[in-house]
């Protein structure tokens, strides 16, 4: 097996940060400007956790790539890890939000969009009532508190290593199979343990015994992991899940915010799921902050019927919904990128080219006998430093080498390719070519080289 060279690592490491530095002069500035009047010098922390010595401060961007404030032209594979999944600022939604802009933005009353965009989003997840959130981490939230509402039971289920945006209570993992909060889980109002059940992915057996006590309001579920790795479900996965859901009088929530890389529907209409409850934010606006969520008509049926009275005083304390949630603008962006960019001929143009991505990497793992391997979920691509794919979120976590992710991305960075941080994953957007793609296969091939050399 091929043994990397650590001290070999940690120089090349040292490299290509000088060689990013020289590259950046305009961000490094910018950016210890920024410490004056910016926590950690960006607009939120994790801006800083690149592979970078400091982040770049974006210029411009159009389609499937940016410029940054020094001029440098990069392939964008990152897209705002999901959230530019349109591609950056396209043409036809643009066109039509231009539009929206000059009617207002937000009302507290309903548009005659907002019908358009329930109907549509019926017709795509085949869920058929919707409602409308910012983000969603609120859309998640909402519906948390609602299967509580409607179960009257006080717990959800998570599956190690999940990711479900910001929801206190999936903010848990497993250390030596003990639920355990996450060490990054700043200020957590309650321990999560105390909230949550939290089982490995593709394990049904531990998913029944969690289920069984009968005190879980809610399974909230990404259909495919996406955050720690891509991790498919095993064959039979979803429908063991959906029975021992039902045979325990649990919900069953499928987020959707990364997997619609699976196409128009996501991964719930790609493969026949049967959710109670989907959620779905970031890229249904073309990067305008909005989410959404669908119910069931017997999800529907149990919040209608455990609804309270409305009372005057009360209009604004349920916990769920606010004043900018479903605002004009945001339905508009919706419609208009459902309408454009979202569409079946985006999805069979992305998904090629993610194929042509995920065979472009395995030819060089092969290549040079690289123990590692490639997964591949729609329009969604990544690379992980193990033999094997992981099955669940606890084999994908200790396959996580930080040294090697910093190189890898470092060195793409430093020739103009952008992946998402935090692990090697790479969205194919509607403005991607083969020529970018191939780029891409080059330059990993470049890297995997050098560093073997």
């Amino acid at each position: 097996m091929i043994q990397i060279n650590r001290q070999k690592l940690k120089s090349l490491i040292k490299n290509e940060e000088q060689k990013f530095i020289a590259m950046h002069p305009k961000s490094k500035a910018l950016f210890e400007k920024a410490q004056s009047s910016l926590l950690d010098g960006v607009p939120m922390p994790w801006m800083t956790e690149w592979a970078s010595p400091f982040p770049i401060f974006i210029d411009k961007a159009s389609g499937a790539g940016f410029v940054d404030v020094d001029g440098n032209n990069y392939i964008d594979f990152c897209l705002g890890d999901t959230g530019a999944m349109t591609g950056h600022a396209p043409e036809a939604s643009v066109k039509e939000i231009r539009k929206a802009m000059t009617k207002g933005f937000t009302f507290m009353c309903p548009t005659e969009d907002s019908i358009w965009v329930g109907e549509e989003m019926a017709r795509r997840f085949g869920i058929p009532y919707w409602q409308l959130a910012m983000t969603a981490t609120d859309a998640n939230r909402f519906c948390i508190r609602l299967a509580r509402s409607v179960t009257k039971r006080p717990k959800i289920l998570v599956f190690n290593y999940c990711y479900h945006g910001t929801v206190d209570e999936a903010q848990i993992i497993l250390v030596d199979g003990v639920p355990t909060s996450r060490k990054s889980n700043t200020g957590a109002p309650v321990d999560p343990a105390i909230t949550t059940r939290v089982v490995e992915f593709n394990d049904i057996d531990a998913l029944e015994a969690a289920l069984t006590p009968g005190d879980v309001a809610l399974v909230l579920a990404e259909p495919a992991m996406t955050n720690i790795g891509i991790v498919h479900p095993d064959p039979g996965f979803h429908e063991a899940m959906r029975e021992i859901t039902r045979k325990t009088g649990t919900l069953l929530l499928i987020d959707e915010t990364h997997t619609i890389c699976c196409g128009p529907g996501g991964y719930t209409k790609a493969n026949g799921l049967e959710p109670d409850i989907l959620t779905i934010g970031k890229p249904i606006a073309s990067g305008f902050p909005t989410a959404a969520y669908g119910f069931s008509n017997e999800m529907v049926d149990m919040i209608r019927a455990n609804a309270p009275k409305k009372e005057s005083s009360a209009s604004d304390e349920t916990g769920i919904g606010g004043t900018l949630a479903g605002n004009a603008l945001a339905v508009a962006a919706i419609r208009a990128t459902l309408q454009n960019t979202l569409t079946e001929e985006t999805f069979a143009h992305t998904i090629s080219l993610a194929k042509r991505f995920a065979e472009g990497i395995s030819s060089v793992i092969d290549e040079f006998g690289l123990p590692w391997n490639v997964t591949r979920l729609g329009c969604r691509t990544e690379y992980w430093f193990s033999k094997t794919p992981a099955r669940n979120g606890g084999e994908a976590a200790a396959a996580v080498d930080d040294e090697l992710d910093q190189y890898m991305h470092l060195f793409s960075m430093n020739r103009n390719i952008l992946m998402t941080p935090f692990h090697n994953m790479a969205l194919i957007a509607p403005q991607t070519t083969e020529s970018d793609v191939d780029t891409h296969t080059g330059i990993f091939r470049e890297s995997v080289k050098t560093l073997l050399d």
